[in-house]
């Protein structure tokens, strides 16, 4: 499969998450179990450019698809620098999820409104309490997209 941009021959059981496959094998960490049951959104992953639980996505799933985790954005996507810029984030353990969930709703949406970033992020929670800052993040990257 095809990993932030390079080719991988991953190592794993047919009943393994895609989660535990990238921790183990790639060290890829910002993917993070939470719940278990694909409630949280700590662990998503971009499947194929779409936003996926990796807690509930069997590793074999994925064979020949492009996966894309936070650390295959270098850092300096345009989402990441609005999260940073808005403070959008406390301890950090919802970050990647909820910056892979932006970065989809972006792609799709050029102009969200507040409601549309609202509710395309209502599947990534935040135990620190953080979602006014994230909904500005998000209407703040989008806005330096549209500039």
């Amino acid at each position: 499969m095809q990993v932030n941009g390079a080719a991988h021959e991953l190592e794993a059981r047919a009943d393994e998450s895609i989660l535990a496959v990238l921790r183990r094998e790639l060290g890829l960490l910002s993917v993070r179990e939470t719940c278990g049951i694909g409630v949280c959104g700590a662990c998503t992953v971009l499947l194929d450019g779409e936003p996926v639980s990796g807690c509930l996505l069997l590793a074999p799933l994925a064979q020949g698809c492009e996966l894309t985790t936070v650390e295959g954005l270098g850092g300096e996507h345009p989402v990441q620098r609005a999260f940073a810029d808005a403070h959008a984030f406390q301890c950090g353990y919802c970050t990647a999820g909820m910056i892979l969930t932006a970065k989809r709703l972006l792609e799709d949406e050029a102009r969200p409104s507040e409601d549309d970033v609202r509710a395309a992020m209502s599947g990534n929670l935040c135990r620190c309490g953080s979602y006014v800052k994230i909904v500005d993040a998000v209407l703040g990257a989008a806005a330096e997209r549209a500039a």
